[in-house]
């Protein structure tokens, strides 16, 4: 009972338009387990090694420059690890759509991680845009 009142929480102060940066941070520290977990779960053979190699460091890699963007020196630093985290949540959605489209792993695992990688390149891209203006860059 407890999660689902944690659940109607959080989604009362989204739709006021309250936005926690730990929500982004844990969305993304999902993915990336996420997509190790799903990843586990593909057969070994070589075609599918560096796929499984290069969606390992993509999705990881977004998520942990994400984290050091927290602790940025400046606002410029700041962009420039959220743009890193930008660039590896892209090529984590490509990996996700050329895994999907050979039909490898679980199918309704790889659409809904797909999905959470275009929504979260969405996000990351908003934060750059933003954060970008005000830089003037």
């Amino acid at each position: 009972m407890k999660g689902k009142k944690l659940i109607k929480k959080l989604n009362d102060k989204l739709k006021k338009g309250i936005i926690i940066m730990i929500d982004l941070n844990e969305r993304l520290f999902k993915f990336s387990v996420d997509a190790i977990l799903f990843l586990i779960k593909i057969k070994n053979i070589p075609e599918y090694s560096i796929i499984k190699y290069q969606l390992t460091k993509a999705s990881t890699s977004s998520c942990a420059n994400y984290e050091e963007a927290q602790a940025a020196s400046s606002k410029a630093d700041f962009l420039n690890k959220v743009r890193i985290a930008l660039r590896e949540m892209r090529e984590s959605n490509y990996w996700m759509r050329v895994i999907n489209c050979i039909r490898i792993g679980d199918f309704i695992e790889g659409i809904r991680l797909q999905n959470e990688s275009e929504e979260l390149k969405k996000i990351l891209g908003s934060i750059a845009s933003k954060v970008a203006k005000e830089l003037g860059d």
